[in-house]
């Protein structure tokens, strides 16, 4: 804070709230203690703040000053303990250049060449009752998830959406990564994080404004490991400057390994957005029957990397699905764009399991079935289970203005069948009651954790 005000600090250790006594310079210096934040005041505000703070039953301590000499300087017990040049310790520190081996592309998986151990109804059943995309209900219930009453939406979305006080202003929340992605192709697996998290902010009508990455990987004295770091920080950049989505903080977690093993790369993206008018925020469930459902995007089948292929299949091979920053803006925009206008009652973003996953939340979500039509052109599981990018669904009453719309702003839009019912109906595959997938979806995670052990 001070190399960045182009001020010295003169810091007061003597002064700081500490849970234990006796603790030396040293340990208080590099302590990684959490829930901590440091303020500058203005010396007339020390009074009120100190007020707010005592209010909270928050600690509250003046610990030192901003200085004119461009030193920090660190006092402990009456003692000098460290005295120096502040610029070189905060901007002008040397960059770490670690070699680094790229990660080898993966082949592209051709979706004809899959043959489908199970019909579309057994697979998507056995997708929605995972690990990975099973309701994490258990979890979020068990904590304060209502921020003294401004929540919106709740969890179970696409994004969360919180109002700021009274509103109409409200902010919507969401964080997102694809491991499996990462370890694929890092350059890749960097851009979709950025652009799911794009994704998930616009489902709920929000206008991305930045992310915050925290990078969590292996021990990057590995070369293959610090190729990752080095692929997904590259593929993290390209998307935020391509989707003007900046990164304005961050933190990096590296070494995470057992007995030599390191974890998948992990760099999740937190994303925030902004709606204007907190009533307008857009959930995924579908809302009445006979409403055209559409699909916003284009899909040819990607199943690389998809949970289709390695939970259904029994195959972790392949590239993960490429992004295109600039379809992603495009169809984003489009989207934000028909909630803006009232054109649409439902939305959600397609990401992991593809597009019969997405149309059973949606369905799960309303509790409404749906009569959807089969593809002519691309093989039915990979349609159903590919995760393309840049892809939304939505539902509308009114389906040709919605194509209208599209067919201007140069934005592929299909139909997909409709909303009714009380089970999701694809033609020559058995009707899949919606209670029964909720059920499917809803118990995984509670007999696991309650389970025996």
């Amino acid at each position: 804070m001070g190399a960045k005000g182009d001020l010295g600090v003169t810091l007061n250790l003597d002064r700081v709230p500490c849970r234990e006594t006796g603790m030396s310079a040293y340990e208080m210096m590099l302590s990684e203690s959490q829930e901590r934040m440091l303020m500058v005041l203005k010396p007339e505000k020390e009074k009120e703040a100190e007020a707010i703070f005592r209010k909270w039953g928050l600690d509250f301590a003046v610990v030192g000053e901003t200085t004119p000499t461009k030193r920090f300087q660190v006092r402990h017990g009456g003692a000098v303990m460290a005295d120096l040049p502040i610029k070189e310790l905060g901007d002008e520190a040397p960059v770490y250049d670690r070699k680094f081996e790229p990660s080898p592309k993966q082949p592209v998986i051709d979706a004809a060449a899959i043959k489908p151990p199970l019909g579309t109804g057994e697979a998507l059943v056995k997708l929605i009752g995972s690990p990975d995309l099973c309701s994490k209900r258990w979890v979020w219930e068990q904590y304060d998830h209502v921020i003294l009453g401004n929540t919106v939406q709740r969890p179970g979305g696409d994004a969360a959406v919180v109002r700021i006080k009274e509103g109409p202003r409200a902010l919507a929340l969401t964080s997102d990564v694809t491991p499996r992605y990462c370890e694929a192709d890092p350059f890749e697996g960097g851009k979709q994080a950025v652009a799911e998290a794009w994704r998930n902010l616009t489902a709920v009508g929000a206008r991305p404004l930045a992310v915050t990455d925290n990078l969590n990987f292996g021990n990057p004295e590995r070369p293959e490991i610090m190729g990752q770091l080095v692929g997904c920080i590259r593929g993290i950049g390209e998307a935020c400057r391509a989707l003007e989505f900046p990164v304005v903080s961050g933190n990096v977690s590296l070494y995470n390994e057992t007995n030599g093993r390191a974890i998948l790369p992990t760099p999740t993206i937190g994303g925030v957005g902004l709606l204007d008018e907190f009533t307008k925020s857009m959930t995924l469930g579908f809302k009445s029957e006979g409403e055209a459902i559409l699909l916003v995007g284009e899909t040819i089948g990607w199943l690389g990397q998809s949970l289709y292929l390695r939970d259904i299949c029994d195959r972790e091979e392949g590239a993960p699905p490429p992004v295109n920053p600039a379809a992603e803006r495009r169809h984003g925009d489009f989207v934000r764009g028909l909630i803006r206008d009232g054109l649409v009652t439902a939305v959600h973003d397609i990401s992991d399991g593809g597009l019969l996953v997405a149309l059973a939340e949606m369905a799960m979500a309303g509790r409404i079935g749906a009569v959807l039509e089969a593809p002519s052109r691309i093989a039915s599981h990979a349609f159903w289970f590919g995760e393309d990018q840049a892809r939304y669904l939505v539902t509308a009453a009114d389906a040709e203005a919605i194509v209208r719309r599209a067919q201007a702003a140069a934005v592929p839009v299909s139909r997909l069948g409709a909303t009714g019912g009380r089970v999701l109906a694809i033609a020559n595959e058995r009707p899949l009651p919606v209670t029964d997938l909720a059920a499917q979806f809803e118990d995984w995670l509670p007999a696991y954790m309650t389970g025996p052990a």
